[in-house]
This record gives C-alpha cells, sequence and structure tokens, in this order.
C-alpha cells in the first residue's frame, strides 16, 4: 500500500495524478502546509526537507523494509519505476522524458511559485521581483510552447510523468499572470490533460481532502 503524505498543492498534484492514472491503491495523509503541520517531528522523518509531498511504500519491491520517498521528482521517477508505466524504456525517449521532468523541478516550479509567492502572497510590494518572477514565468511558458508545437506531450509523443510534473503548475496560469492565449499549443495541450479522467478524479479528490481537513 502507498501512503501518500500530501496537501493539495501543485507538487501534491503530481503525484495524485499519477497514482490515479495508474490504478494504484494508495491512501492520503493530509498534512496541512496553512497549520505547519509540515514541521511535525513525525513528518520531518519521512520528508527531511519539510515539504510535501513525501511517499511511504509499504510494500516495496525487493525490500522488506518499508521505503520513504521525498521530492516530487524522485517520487514520480520511483512510481514510474515501480509500475512500469509512464517512463519509456528506450533510452532516447527516456531521457527526453526525464530531461523535461528535471527541467520542471528546477525551472518552471521554482519560478512559478516565486511568481506567485510574490504577486499573490507577499505581505509587502517588490516590484523588481514580482516583474523577474512574472517575466520568467512567461519565458518558460514560451519554452513549453515550442515544445508542443513539435510534440503532442512534453517528454515526446505519449503521456508521461513530465505532463503529470508540469500541468499543475500551468493549470495555475491566470494566477501566474499568463494568458494561455498567447499560447495556443500549451492551451490545447493544457485541455487535453484536464479532460482525461484521471486528472478529474485527482482533482476532485484534492478538493475534498481539503475540505474535510478544514
Amino acid at each position: 500500500m502507498i501512503e501518500l503524505y500530501y496537501w493539495p498543492t501543485p507538487n501534491g498534484h503530481k503525484i495524485t495524478l499519477f497514482l490515479e492514472e495508474a490504478g494504484l491503491p494508495y491512501t492520503l495523509k493530509t498534512v496541512d502546509i496553512s497549520k505547519g503541520e509540515q514541521f511535525a517531528e513525525d513528518f520531518l522523518k519521512i520528508s527531511p526537507n519539510n515539504r510535501i509531498p513525501a511517499l511511504v511504500d509499504r510494500e516495496p519491491d525487493g525490500l522488506s523494509e518499508p521505503l520513504a520517498l521525498f521530492e516530487s521528482g524522485a517520487i514520480l521517477f520511483y512510481l514510474a519505476e515501480k509500475t512500469g508505466q509512464f517512463l519509456p524504456t528506450a533510452l532516447q525517449h527516456r531521457l527526453q522524458v526525464l530531461q523535461w521532468l528535471f527541467w520542471q523541478v528546477g525551472g518552471l516550479g521554482p519560478m512559478a511559485g516565486q511568481n506567485l509567492h510574490f504577486n499573490k502572497f507577499a505581505t509587502e510590494s517588490v516590484p523588481y521581483a514580482q516583474r523577474r518572477y512574472l517575466d520568467e514565468t512567461r519565458r518558460l511558458y514560451g519554452v513549453l510552447e515550442n515544445q508542443l508545437a513539435r510534440y503532442r506531450y512534453v517528454g515526446g509523443r505519449d503521456y508521461s510523468i513530465a505532463d503529470m510534473a508540469v500541468y499543475p503548475w500551468v493549470v495555475l496560469h491566470e494566477w501566474s499572470g499568463q494568458a494561455l492565449a498567447d499560447f495556443p499549443h500549451l492551451q490545447a495541450w493544457c485541455e487535453r490533460i484536464n479532460e482525461r479522467p484521471a486528472t478529474q478524479r485527482a482533482y476532485n479528490k484534492a478538493h475534498n481532502e481539503k475540505a474535510e481537513a478544514q
């Protein structure tokens, strides 16, 4: 059984997208970051960076003890390896997916996150930071637009963990100050992902879990 320590943030959504797509049985353990629950001592043992998501696999393949993981990119990679899904086996296609996964965790996520922080949540106005992260988010959307003009999915021809990593950040485009109409290929991709039944299940579950936790 998979235990997912979770809150409905973009990084949390990445993992529920995978679990719903793969049909893996799992339980959600909410970690309400608005109440500081990510700093609890028990959670620190699982996620040493005090961030969600984190995962415990109670029945990892080939291991006799439960396996704990933190960092969303590492969790996606692990789940893809565990299930043999959403990560190609052919080296060229595999690397294509992995480089876009790393691009998201090292670029789009941090930049869009800072954009949201300074333009939506900061308690004081910092115009330089607001403009810098707004512009960088737009540049990264342009990178995605160019990729999706060539391929149906972020990592190439098939839906993959790269798409699962990117989508939760792009779906916040209005909050990020971005107009998807300026990026028609990205917009079409976003609509395709949104129409997937697993995407809808993941986001509905997030809404329900947050309502129950609060």
